[in-house]
């Protein structure tokens, strides 16, 4: 049984830090892109960041480049998203998605990932 936890959410303030963590079982981490999401109240679940099944290719959300960095960790089984400088609109439900792949690609439609965590929240106060 595949199994994404996600965990570090809570709540910061405006220009401060996070960072996600998603533990990954039941697959075989190191042949699955990882992929972040986030879904405000009221809104659809948007893509935040990707990166493939190696670690050496990365893509971001505009709203969101140059301020997080995704990153994974094969030998953990765990993949992170690191959020600096975090504003009030990165308020939101953080998930972690995974997918089979051995290619170099990236995947940010919700639609291209097999399995899902339950979130984390990130509140960030002004």
């Amino acid at each position: 049984q595949v199994q994404l936890v996600e965990s570090g959410g809570g709540l910061v303030q405006a220009g401060g830090s996070l960072r996600l963590s998603c533990a990954a079982s039941g697959l075989t981490f190191r042949i699955h892109a990882m992929g972040w999401f986030r879904q405000a109240p009221g809104t659809e679940r948007e893509f935040v960041a990707a990166i493939s099944w190696s670690g050496l290719n990365t893509r971001y959300a505009d709203s969101v480049l140059g301020r997080f960095t995704i990153s994974r960790d094969n030998a953990k089984n765990t993949a992170y998203l690191q959020m600096n400088s975090l504003k009030p609109e990165d308020t939101a439900v953080y998930y972690c998605a995974a997918r089979y792949s051995t290619s170099s690609r990236t995947y940010y439609g919700r639609n291209e990932y097999d399995y899902w965590g339950q979130g984390t929240q990130v509140t960030v106060s002004s």
